[in-house]
């Protein structure tokens, strides 16, 4: 290929690839709790590389989005702790099968997509290159509710959230109101009070968080003290997976549990 060839085929590249802010509001449409810090977590995990322009800027092509989604997707639908993830991506790069059988479908983002062709992309992507970087979303810790808009959006009485806070379910923030994590507990009670489950049946849910916090504090802890946003984010990232294998094994022991009753 002649000089001219490659420079216009580079220039060809350039002009498919997406900034890291164009990035995130495509995937913030399937996966809005996506943040820059997170893009940026995982490409230091090695999980994706993106090019650099000769300022620094990270460039992503099609390629790399589908490499995201997938990363994405087994997080949130398989709860895959990120070694697992990487050992995926390493047998899907050296051309092999994913190990588990149930990650089949979490490769439909990546099926969706020409790996070898990333161009054909653009077309699909267009609407991207024109998006305008959207703002990050706030932390959940961030997020103050006051009380009778708890009531409304949760469908809480009054009654039942003085009942909540007195078990020690639902807080107040220091400085008043309520976080989106107490949005989501007044809500989830809200729906078990349709079935007659009170503020008093949940007095063991309080106590088993507490004893995961105990638990969890000892893996956390250690890397909120380092210092950088790097460190936030694999402390936050740690979080999240804890949490979620958690969730996970406690829904997967009650259904059991619950299809014995029914004979099942």
């Amino acid at each position: 290929m002649s000089g001219a060839s490659a420079a216009a085929a580079e220039t060809a590249r350039q002009r498919g690839l997406m900034s890291i802010g164009e990035v995130l509001a495509h995937l913030r449409v399937d996966f809005p709790d996506t943040t820059i810090s997170k893009l940026r977590f995982l490409e230091s995990e090695g999980l994706v590389q993106p090019s650099r322009t000769a300022a620094g800027y990270r460039k992503y092509s099609g390629e790399d989005v589908a490499r995201l989604r997938y990363i994405l997707t087994l997080q949130r639908d398989h709860y895959l702790p990120l070694r697992v993830i990487r050992d995926e991506l390493a047998a899907l790069d050296s051309g092999g099968a994913g190990g588990a059988g149930d990650i089949a479908a979490a490769e439909a983002p990546i099926a969706s997509v020409d790996r070898a062709d990333t161009g054909r992309l653009r077309p699909a992507l267009v609407a991207v290159g024109t998006a305008q970087q959207p703002e990050p979303l706030p932390d959940p810790a961030d997020v103050v509710v006051h009380r009778d808009d708890l009531l409304t959006r949760s469908g809480l009485t009054d009654a039942t959230l003085t009942a909540l806070e007195q078990y020690g379910l639902i807080g107040q923030r220091p400085g008043g109101g309520y976080d989106a994590d107490a949005l989501e507990v007044a809500t989830a009670a809200a729906r078990l009070a349709e079935y007659g489950i009170e503020a008093r049946h949940l007095r063991a849910y309080r106590a088993a968080a507490d004893r995961e916090i105990g638990l969890f504090t000892q893996l956390v802890a250690p890397l909120a003290k380092q210092s950088g946003p790097a460190a936030r984010t694999r402390a936050a990232e740690t979080v999240r997976e804890l949490t979620a294998c958690t969730e996970r094994l406690r829904a997967a022991l009650v259904r059991g549990g619950l299809r014995q009753v029914l004979g099942r």
